[in-house]
Formats: structure tokens, C-alpha cells, sequence
């Protein structure tokens, strides 16, 4: 793949520029010059100081057992699929999820908050008067599972060394991130030049895994590899065979456990995730009850097949439990790179060929509806007319930029098919925008255009279960001249090719956090990350309008005016057509052994492995002690 660099230093230089303007992390709320226990977006925190757990944790759960699931989300290079390095925080290879629970941050997330991060690692830090300088003191009780301490050393290698050859996904934050200090043993300062977003401190201080600058002198960060690493968690590495299954140990002298970040959590002895290359056959296992716990994505299973004795005699229980309150993103990707896709009406016309409709009463069992956002479900997905703080924004940015037509009328809304599978009007629309972009029927039922070439748009799978699914879709797609088809690939290959950027059409399902970050919207939607292979940018869209929306949500003093930005960057985005949003949920659908205590669930986040137990009653009841 041939990277276009003036293109990527072009817009990352403008992108810097833009946001050197604004402020930075709210100062009226997170305080300079004194050191502080968290953070915020907006300066707002539930916990006070040296609180001794948060409310959804639990002291008093029994440790002990085995966690047997099946994981719903992916961080970096993770696979749910298969697995060959343990090395989860770089571009090569494909590790295994829940590798970052072997590893501890400088601070924390608290799950019922939108966007609090409290000090972990971590014991104070402390922001300078121009808000690029954080200075953390860390605990002197933080320890890597060998017995060292955790020094500001091995911050700064962490951050150094991921800066340069981390994923993409860890590295791009840290653009700005202009030296790391090492004042000493016990502080460090992360000093960044001025043109950081104003929360990215959020993300930066919260999800960097502290790496041991020791154990990486005589080895290499960035290669793959099946040596458990040195890390400082609640969990280790302990048995596992590539590809098939891993085991995490729980640390029993885990040092964070009696603070406030770390107690009442982490309560399963041995979390045991299982590989399947077929999802059908994962489900074979957890009917078997090999797996015990089990999030469910397959409408036609959840409909049909959950009715095997063990959920007949109530040993297995199917329950639908809320969303999290949190913006989601469920869509295709058209690759942009490739000419053919770089023309809105070809987009648009891909999109008509998809009968939602028709799919969900046909393939879904009615259990989901339409998404047309790309941030679903949440505050921030656009609606009707823009409002009068979005209509200032929009007429703010219409200075500098050529605005989407429609950027002032009704959020668009993908139209509705008559549910036929066949729409007429939908088909006869999206033949008229290909023959505008200038693709013509050939007389053998392909479109070509004025070079002879087809329409090709193979969409790339990791599993067969989407054959059922998308067969529809690229049949309709030919009956329009489109030369559409599906190819399936093994997980090592789907991976690798949609990293390189490999491909016409895929699927991406992204779980934003409550409070999305500017850096994590650069990463999917920024030009800066638009030619950087391994980035979550799938569709290359790279449009000054969007970087300038996207710095103006990492400005945002308020959460009023973050909102703002948010819902009109959405409008923008839903006006390109560069991702073409599919179905979503309002619920989440699991099935587990009754074997499990557990407490209410929080708000924004609820990791099943890190907050439940085993009621050794229950289990014994199913003949599951």
C-alpha cells in the first residue's frame, strides 16, 4: 500500500494548527497548580477523595471459581476469533482479548460516570496554569507482578515507546504528547505542546498500559510473540494454547487491591475465554455448558435456538438487560481509496440496496431497528431541524468551509424500503445516482464506466454467518449492474487485510464511550488517520469540515456546547454517506449458567468479568460447584 504523506502531513499540520486556538481541560473545575484525585471532562466527579470503592463494586463477593465467556468488545489488535501473539498493544499479529487486564493505568474510568477518571497508579496529579503539563505522583505501593516498584521510569518508557511503535490506536493520541519527564522515582510529568484536545488527558492517562522498561531491555516492544509479558494487574497470563483457548490467573497479592480504584472487584479466579472460528459453534459449547456466559449477536439463535433443556429446566437463563448509555456504531464501510467509491451518489445508491426492512421482519425476527447515526442511542445523534446553538455552529464553520447540501434541513434519515426486498422506487433511485456518477449498462447487466471498467464491490467476512445475512443485500446489488460479491476469510486474513486497508466493503462495530474523545474521533472519522494503516479510519474519508467539527468537540468548555458539536458533526457525516449505518439494539442480549451473583448494573459500562462472582449456592444447585 503506497501512504500519500504530503496528503497526511497537509491535513495533520492544519489539524494541529486549528486546535492550538483553544482551551484546554476545563480549568474551573479541575483545578491547576494542586494536586488533584481525578479528572473530568468538565471538571464534575462522584467520588471524593480517598473514597473507599466505587458504589457498583462489592467487598464482600467471594473470590474464586472459573469465568468461562465468550468476550463482546475488542481493544487494538485483538481477535475474537483466533489468537497468535500476546502482544496486544501493536499493529502485528492477533491477540487475545482482555490481555489489557494484565496491565494497570495511571488512573481509572469510574462506570457511573459519563466521563470521570480517577488516580489509579497514580496517586495525585497535578495540571500546570497552562494546562500541558501533567504531573503525576505515583503510589509507592503500585507494583509489576515480579515485586518492583512501578517507577516514573517505566511511564515514560511506556509513553515514549508507544508513541512510536504502539498501535494505532494508542499512538495517535499521543501526536501531541511533546516529552515525558521522569522528575523522579515516584513523578512524572507528561508535557504535551499546546495542540492537545482539551480531554485528552481522559483517554491518555486512563487507558495506557504501563509497560516494565526492565523487562523490555534485552526484548523487542513491537514484535509478536507467546511470552506472557511482565505486567502489574489483577490478572496474569496462565495456561493457554494459541488459537484455542487462554487462561488469566488472578493475582492474588494484586496491590491495588485495598484501594478505592481496585477494591471489590476482579472476584473470579480464572477467567478462561475459548476460541471459535464459527460462532455457531460457539454456541454449541455454551448449550453444553463448556462456556458459561454468553452475550448474544445472532437474532436467528436468539429467536429460535435458545429452547435446549438446560434452558427448558432453568439451569440457563436468557435475559435482555439495558444498553449502556453510550453512543454506538454499527456500519459498513465503503473503502475510498479505491476511485469507485470516492463519488457520494455510488455511496448512496450501494446504501438504497439494502431492504432493512425486509431484513429485520425476514433475517431478524423484528428484534432491531434501523440505525441512521453514527452515534446511536445517545444524546448526540442529530435530530428534525438543526436547533439554534447548532445553527450557530453550523454558520460559525460556514466561513471557512464549503458546507454538505441539506447541512441546515432535517437530519437525514435513510428512507424506509417497502419491505419486498425489491423497492422499486429505491432500486430506480439508486440506478439514476450510478448513472449520474457515470456508470452506464453494458447490455450483459453490468455497469461500467467510461474506461470499461465494473462497479466491483466484494464485501469482506470473517465468519458464514454473515452469508445468510448479506446474501440479500449483494443479490439486490447485482440486479442494479452492480458486480457485487462476498468473500470469506479466516480471521489471521481479515485482520491483516482490513489493517492495510485491503478491501471494497466491511462491516465495523465500534462502542463509543459516553463522552467521546477528539483523539478517538480522529481515529475513525480524521484525516490524520485516514492513510495510517491499522487505524479504525476504514472508509479514508479525510474532509477539512470534519477535522474542524471534531476540534471543535475536543474545545467544547461545556457539556452543552460539546453536545452541540457532536450532534452537528453527526448531521455532516450522515449527509457524506462515507459509512452506511445498518441495525442496532436497544437492548443487549445474554444468556448465562445461574450460577453468578452479581449487583446492579451501571450506567455506562458493565465488564461482566471484573464485577460478578460465583454463588457457590446457585452453581451447586445446577450441578455447576
Amino acid at each position: 500500500m503506497i501512504i500519500d504523506r504530503r496528503r497526511f502531513l497537509a491535513v495533520a499540520a492544519g489539524g494541529f494548527a486549528a486546535s492550538a486556538m483553544f482551551p484546554r481541560l476545563s480549568p474551573a473545575a479541575n483545578a491547576r497548580g494542586t494536586p488533584l484525585h481525578g479528572l473530568s471532562a468538565f471538571g464534575d466527579l462522584k467520588y471524593p477523595a480517598g473514597f473507599a470503592r466505587f458504589d457498583y463494586a462489592n467487598p464482600d463477593a467471594p473470590a474464586g471459581g472459573v469465568f468461562n465467556f465468550q468476550p463482546w468488545y475488542l481493544y487494538f489488535n485483538q481477535n475474537y476469533q483466533s489468537f497468535n501473539t500476546l502482544n496486544t498493544f501493536v499493529r502485528r499479529g492477533d491477540a487475545p482479548p482482555r490481555m489489557e487486564m494484565c496491565f494497570d493505568t495511571l488512573m481509572v474510568s469510574a462506570h457511573d460516570e459519563p466521563d470521570a477518571i480517577y488516580c489509579h497508579v497514580a496517586e495525585t496529579v497535578t495540571i500546570s496554569e497552562d494546562g500541558n503539563r501533567f504531573t503525576f505522583l505515583l503510589r509507592d505501593i503500585a507494583r509489576f507482578h515480579d515485586g518492583a516498584p512501578i517507577a516514573a521510569g517505566d511511564v515514560k518508557f511506556t509513553y515514549d515507546t508507544i508513541k512510536a511503535q504502539g498501535h494505532p490506536d494508542l499512538s495517535l493520541p499521543l501526536r501531541p504528547l511533546a516529552e515525558v519527564i521522569a522528575e523522579d522515582a515516584r513523578t512524572v510529568t507528561l508535557v504535551f505542546d499546546g495542540t492537545q484536545s482539551a480531554q485528552a488527558i481522559l483517554t491518555i492517562a486512563s487507558t495506557y498500559p504501563i509497560q516494565s522498561a526492565a523487562y523490555y531491555a534485552d526484548r523487542t516492544f513491537d514484535t509478536s510473540t507467546l511470552e506472557p509479558p511482565l505486567a502489574s494487574g489483577p490478572y496474569k497470563v496462565g495456561r493457554f494454547n494459541a488459537g484455542s483457548f487462554i487462561e488469566f490467573e488472578r493475582v492474588e497479592d494484586y496491590w491495588a487491591r485495598a484501594i478505592g480504584t481496585g477494591a471489590g472487584q476482579n472476584h473470579f479466579q480464572t477467567i478462561r475465554i475459548e476460541f471459535f472460528t464459527e460462532r455457531q459453534a460457539g454456541f454449541e459449547a455454551f448449550k453444553k455448558g463448556e462456556v458459561t456466559w454468553r452475550r448474544e449477536f445472532t437474532s436467528k439463535t436468539w429467536a429460535t435456538e435458545y429452547n435446549f433443556p438446560a434452558i427448558t429446566d432453568g439451569r440457563v437463563v436468557q435475559s435482555l438487560i439495558d444498553a449502556d448509555v453510550r453512543p454506538s456504531m454499527q456500519a459498513w464501510a465503503l473503502n475510498q481509496r479505491r476511485e469507485r467509491f470516492a463519488d457520494r451518489r455510488v455511496r448512496d445508491a450501494i446504501a438504497l440496496c439494502f431492504d432493512f426492512e425486509w431484513t429485520n421482519q425476514n433475517l431478524f425476527y423484528g428484534l432491531y431497528e434501523r440505525s441512521h447515526s453514527l452515534f446511536a442511542g445517545s444524546q448526540y445523534e442529530a435530530s428534525g431541524l438543526p436547533d439554534v446553538a447548532e445553527t450557530a455552529l453550523i454558520d460559525k464553520l460556514a466561513a471557512d468551509h464549503d458546507l454538505p447540501e441539506g447541512i441546515r434541513d432535517e437530519a437525514h434519515m435513510q428512507p424506509a424500503a417497502d419491505g419486498s426486498g425489491r423497492d422499486r422506487a429505491r432500486l430506480r433511485e439508486a440506478t439514476r445516482l450510478l448513472a449520474e456518477a457515470g456508470w452506464r449498462a453494458d447490455g450483459e447487466g453490468r455497469l461500467r464506466n467510461a474506461g470499461g471498467e465494473t462497479l466491483d464491490v466484494e464485501m469482506l467476512i470473517r465468519s458464514s454467518i454473515f452469508e445468510r445475512i448479506y446474501g440479500p443485500y449483494v443479490r439486490t446489488m447485482n440486479l442494479v449492474g452492480i458486480n457485487a460479491s462476498l468473500r470469506l476469510v479466516d480471521p489471521a486474513q481479515y485482520q491483516a487485510r482490513t489493517s492495510d486497508f485491503d478491501f471494497d466493503m466491511v462491516g465495523r462495530a465500534i462502542g463509543w464511550t459516553p463522552t467521546p474523545t477528539q483523539s478517538s474521533l480522529e481515529g475513525v472519522f480524521g484525516a490524520a488517520s485516514a492513510d495510517l494503516p491499522g487505524s479504525r479510519n476504514w472508509t479514508g474519508a479525510a474532509d477539512p469540515l470534519v477535522d474542524a467539527l471534531i476540534a471543535e468537540v475536543g474545545a467544547a468548555p461545556d457539556r452543552d456546547a460539546y453536545r452541540t458539536a457532536m450532534r452537528v458533526l453527526d448531521r455532516v457525516l450522515r449527509l457524506r454517506r462515507d459509512w452506511i449505518p445498518n441495525w442496532r439494539a436497544a437492548n443487549q442480549f445474554i444468556a448465562y449458567w445461574d450460577m453468578f451473583g452479581f449487583d446492579d448494573k451501571p450506567d455506562y459500562f458493565w465488564p461482566i468479568e471484573a464485577l460478578w462472582w460465583i454463588d457457590e449456592e446457585k452453581a451447586r444447585a445446577i450441578g455447576k460447584a
